[in-house]
């Protein structure tokens, strides 16, 4: 079989505002070869040196997602936060080149229910889920919180008093409550995947995984 002519490592962002620039420059970084696409001039300028190439042009035109060729990207981000017109008509483009994995910032619902009725892959909402991100860190005994689209979620918390001095075997956090301790964490230590015997103290960082709504069970114990 022959090579394909799509590349892991390449990726195109399509917009360098704020978001756009954030994961462009994470994802370069990261080790990633990054293609932007950017109609503002001065933005793109902004970022020659620090991104592997730019294009000045407006990728809500299908001639320039073509020049482009969008097509031998395996993915691509759709950044766009000025126009949902402009970010619609950019995420069609990369549907019609037949990009495999399209990510797009979504504006509000109603912008993300387009995304979604025109092929695109992942969509994000950025305010919304920064939102419920912090609605759970609020309370205090969560630490960090990461929720995925099927209601399934990871989070960093603080263990509930009936856990401390017992190990995971006899707590049953897991018959209990629905969820599993991933992994412990000492202040000081490394990170340790959690067993049976392994034993919780009231210092330690619990990393919880499972339903959501199961998880909020969990955290609300005192």
């Amino acid at each position: 079989m022959g090579k394909s002519s799509r590349t892991d490592d390449e990726v195109l962002v399509i917009g360098l505002g704020r978001f756009g620039s954030a994961a462009a420059l994470e994802l370069r970084r990261l080790g990633h070869k990054v293609t932007a696409i950017e109609k503002d001039g001065f933005l793109a300028e902004k970022f020659l040196g620090r991104i592997s190439h730019i294009v000045h042009g407006d990728a809500s035109d299908v001639g320039v997602i073509r020049d482009a060729k969008a097509g031998r990207f395996r993915i691509a981000v759709v950044a766009i936060g000025s126009s949902v017109e402009a970010s619609v008509l950019a995420a069609a483009n990369l549907v019609d080149a037949g990009v495999p994995a399209i990510w797009a910032k979504a504006l509000s619902p109603e912008h993300a229910r387009i995304l979604d009725r025109i092929g695109v892959h992942h969509i994000v909402r950025p305010e919304a889920d920064t939102g419920r991100r912090v609605a759970h860190l609020v309370g205090g005994r969560m630490q960090d919180y990461i929720e995925f689209d099927d209601g399934f979620a990871i989070v960093k918390m603080r263990p509930p008093t009936e856990t401390i001095g017992f190990t995971l075997e006899q707590s049953q956090v897991r018959s209990k409550y629905g969820v599993t301790v991933v992994g412990v964490k000492a202040p000081g230590e490394d990170f340790t995947y959690a067993v049976p015997s392994t034993k919780v103290s009231a210092h330690d960082t619990l990393i919880v995984s499972g339903p959501t709504t199961l998880i909020e069970r969990l955290a609300a114990r005192p």
